[in-house]
């Protein structure tokens, strides 16, 4: 995955103890992307936007808000979450991700 014509934001966002970290890339279009990291663990997340989850490496047990099943996203695959809900994932490995904001 590349991404041409970008500003990212130096500032980066770290949540759980640093334990997923991030940086805002901001596309000219004025769509955004985080491209982050998240070390092994369990970790819940809200969102206020629609996002599109890809994962680029490692594998991510997740579970949306509206359903009781978890499922499994691999690297080279992906996952929607609704706007204003909140999912769980569960990182088996360090995992390499993309999430974009719809």
């Amino acid at each position: 995955m590349k991404f041409d014509n970008v500003s990212v934001e130096i500032k980066g966002n770290s949540y759980f103890d640093g334990s997923v970290t991030s940086r805002t890339l901001h596309f000219a279009d004025g769509s955004r992307k985080t491209l982050g990291f998240m070390a092994q663990g369990k970790y819940e997340f809200g969102t206020e936007a629609a996002e599109l989850m890809e994962i680029t490496s490692g594998e991510l047990a997740y579970k949306l808000a509206d359903s009781d099943q978890w499922k499994t996203a691999h690297a080279g695959e992906s996952f929607n979450v609704p706007a204003n809900s909140k999912f769980q994932v569960e990182a088996k490995s360090m995992i390499d991700y993309c999430c974009s904001y719809l």
